[in-house]
C-alpha cells in the first residue's frame, strides 16, 4: 500500500502524531520502530519511548499501568517464559483470556521471544480447545482462572498456566537482554465456528504507518486518545483497536465482561474518547437508560457484524453523531467504512473504501456490475491475510468474520463452502474491477459476500453469497427482510434465515425476540413484509424466541436457531 506523502503527513498531523517532542525519546521512538516493526509489540515499545510515564491501561484489577510498567511487564513475562518454559522462535502460546491486562502482556511476551501468539476464542467449548490446542500445535496456554473446566482432558504434555502462575512468573522474572528474534512472532486469530474446529487465519504485520494511516482518516481518532475497547481482544476488532490505541500512545480502558451501565460509567469516569465495540452492544446501550449528561464520547466504532435496520439512527438520536461502522472480513482486515453523514443518509450501508483499498463488485463472470445490481465483493488491500494455520481450505458455515459486517454462517444444510484464500471473481482469473481511492496492496479477495453500490458510491453489503435462498425460483437475500423487521417498534432484535421446503425447495423463517411488555401476531408481521416487499420475501415461518443465540463476539449463531424450527 502506497501512499501520496502529502496524504501521510496531511493525516498524520490532523490526528496529531507529528507534533514535536525531545529529541531524544523521538529517536528512541523510530528506533524501537525499525528494530521491532509495527507489531503490537513494536507499537508499544515505540510509545513507552516516546511517553513512558503516560497511562497505557485502566485495568479493573490493576489500575493505571503506565506505558514503561506495561513494557517492563511484558519483557519479565517473556523472560521467565524463556527460563520456565523454553518458549522461543516458531512456539505457539494459547491465549485464553477476556479483556484485561493479562491478554495484552501476554500478546506483547510472545513476540518478544519470536513466538507466535493464538488469539482463542472464549466461546469455545472443552473439546473444540482440545481440537485447537492440537491443530495449531500450541506448546504453552495461557488461560483465566474461569475457563479452567475448558482445561480439563488436554494433552499432559501441554503446558499450562493460569493468572496467578502469570502474576508469579512476572514478579520472579530472571535478570537478562531481550533482543530481537530472528523471526517475527505472528497473531494468530481463530474463527468462531460452532462446529467443527475453529481455523486460525494468520494476520500479516503492517509494514508501515499506511493502515493506521488508512483507518484514521476515515475514523477520526487522536494521539493520546482514551478509549474502551468493549469489543473481545481474541476478535480481530478488539485487537485492531489495541493495535491502533497504542501506535497512537493513547489510554485504554478494559472491562473483562461487557455490562452497558457499567461500560457508561467508565467512558464517563475516565473520560474516553472513543468506544470500541459490536453492534450488539451497541444496541444493549440503547436498553439502559441514558446517563444525566452525554458522555465524552467522539467515536464509536463498531464492526463484526451487520448493523440491523435503524439502530444507527437510533443510536445517534441518543449520542449524537459519532458512529462509525466498518465493514471486513478475517480474510480482508478491512473493506469499507461509514461515516455517522453516511449512516445519517443510508442507516445499513457499509460505507466506502479507506484510502488504498481496493473494491469492486463482479458478477459469476468477474465483469463489474452496474449501479445497484447485486454482485460478489472483491477487496484488495495492504493486509490481506496470509493463510490458514491448520488443515482450513475449507470454510465452516458458521464462522465469524473477525472484523466483518455480517456472520459467514450458511443457511442452508449444505455443509461447508470453499474457502476465499485466493482472488475468486467467478472464472478463476481475479477481477480488475475496482472502485475507491488510493492503490490496495495484492489481487483482490471474494469476501464471500453479496453487496451493491448505489448512485453516491456506498457500498450495500446484502448477505453471505451462501445465505441467498431461491425459494419457488426466485433469489431472496434474507438480510433485506431483517433489516426490515428491525425497523418494527415493538422488536428488540431478529434473525431471518432460510430453511427447507418441500414445495419451494427453500422458504424463510423469521425469528424475532420482542422488547418488554410487548406482543406481535405471526400474521401481523408477514402482513408487514407484504406490504413493503415482494410476495416471496414474506416469512412463512414467524416464530418469537426469548433471545437470539450468540457467540462471544455477538453474532448470531443461525444454526442454533434450527433447534425452534419444524420443517
Amino acid at each position: 500500500m502506497h501512499f501520496a506523502l502529502p496524504f501521510l503527513v496531511g493525516t498524520l498531523t490532523r490526528r496529531g502524531l507529528l507534533k514535536p517532542g525531545s529529541p531524544r525519546r523521538v529517536a528512541a521512538q523510530l528506533g524501537a520502530l525499525r528494530n521491532w516493526g509495527f507489531s503490537l509489540a513494536g507499537e508499544l515499545r515505540q510509545a513507552a519511548a516516546r511517553e513512558p510515564d503516560r497511562i497505557a491501561l485502566i485495568d479493573e484489577e490493576l489500575g493505571e499501568i503506565s506505558y514503561r510498567d506495561l513494557l517492563d511487564r511484558a519483557e519479565r513475562l517473556a523472560r521467565s517464559l524463556r527460563a520456565r518454559y523454553g518458549i522461543g522462535e516458531g512456539d505457539r502460546i494459547g491465549v485464553l483470556c477476556r479483556n484485561h491486562h493479562g491478554l495484552v502482556e501476554t500478546a506483547v511476551a510472545g513476540p518478544l521471544l519470536g513466538a507466535d501468539i493464538v488469539l482463542v476464542n472464549t466461546g469455545l467449548s472443552g473439546a473444540q480447545l482440545a481440537d485447537v490446542v492440537q491443530e495449531q500445535r500450541i506448546r504453552l496456554l495461557v488461560y483465566d482462572a474461569e475457563f479452567v473446566d475448558r482445561t480439563i482432558g488436554l494433552p499432559p504434555e501441554l503446558d499450562q498456566l493460569d493468572e496467578r502462575g502469570c502474576a508469579d512468573l512476572i514478579a520472579a522474572a530472571p535478570l537478562g537482554a531481550l533482543r530481537r528474534p530472528g523471526r517475527d512472532g505472528r497473531t494468530i486469530v481463530l474463527t468462531s465456528g460452532t462446529t467443527g474446529t475453529p481455523k486460525g487465519a494468520r494476520r500479516p504485520t503492517p509494514n508501515g504507518l499506511g493502515p493506521l494511516v488508512a483507518i484514521i482518516d476515515r475514523i477520526p481518532l487522536h494521539a493520546g486518545t482514551r478509549m474502551m475497547i468493549a469489543a473481545p481482544l481474541f476478535h480481530t476488532w478488539g485487537y485492531a483497536a489495541l493495535q491502533m490505541a497504542f501506535a497512537l500512545r493513547g489510554t485504554v480502558v478494559l472491562h473483562r465482561r461487557f455490562e452497558p451501565a457499567a461500560a457508561l460509567d467508565a467512558v464517563e469516569r475516565h473520560r474516553c474518547t472513543a468506544l470500541f465495540a459490536v453492534p450488539v452492544m451497541v444496541q444493549r446501550l440503547l436498553e439502559v437508560p441514558p446517563p444525566a449528561t452525554r458522555p465524552p464520547l467522539e467515536v464509536v466504532a463498531v464492526s463484526g457484524s451487520a448493523l440491523p435496520g435503524g439502530l444507527a439512527t437510533r443510536f445517534m438520536d441518543r449520542y449524537g453523531d459519532i458512529l462509525y461502522n466498518l465493514y471486513g472480513s478475517t480474510e480482508v482486515s478491512w473493506a469499507a467504512i461509514a461515516t455517522p453523514a453516511e449512516l445519517r443518509q443510508a442507516p445499513t450501508t457499509a460505507g466506502r473504501p479507506p484510502h488504498g483499498t481496493r473494491l469492486a463488485i463482479v458478477d459469476r463472470n468477474g465483469d463489474p456490475t452496474p449501479t445497484g445490481q447485486v454482485g460478489r465483493i472483491l477487496v484488495g488491500n495492504e493486509l490481506l491475510f496470509e493463510g490458514y494455520t491448520s488443515d482450513a481450505g475449507r470454510r465452516d458455515p458458521d464462522d465469524a468474520s473477525d472484523a466483518g459486517h455480517r456472520e459467514s454462517d450458511d443457511t442452508s444444510d449444505a455443509g461447508h463452502r470453499e474457502s476465499d484464500e485466493r482472488p475468486v471473481d467467478g472464472t478463476g482469473t481475479g477481477s480488475r474491477s475496482r472502485t475507491g481511492s488510493g492503490s490496495g496492496g495484492g489481487e483482490p479477495l471474494d469476501t464471500g459476500d453479496l453487496g451493491h453500490l448505489d448512485a453516491d458510491g456506498l457500498l450495500f453489503v446484502d448477505g453471505r453469497a451462501d445465505d441467498m435462498i431461491i425459494s419457488g425460483g426466485e433469489n431472496v437475500h434474507p438480510s433485506e427482510v431483517e433489516n426490515l423487521l428491525a425497523e418494527l417498534p415493538q422488536v428488540r432484535e431478529v434473525a431471518v434465515i432460510g430453511v427447507p421446503d418441500r414445495t419451494y425447495g427453500q422458504r424463510l423463517a423469521a425469528y424475532l425476540v420482542l422488547l418488554p411488555g410487548e406482543v406481535l401476531d405471526p400474521e401481523a408481521v408477514r402482513e408487514y413484509v407484504r406490504r413493503y416487499r415482494a410476495r416471496f420475501s414474506v416469512p412463512r415461518d414467524v416464530i418469537f424466541v426469548p433471545a437470539l443465540p450468540r457467540n462471544a463476539t455477538g453474532k448470531v449463531l443461525t444454526r442454533e436457531l434450527r433447534r425452534y424450527h419444524r420443517a
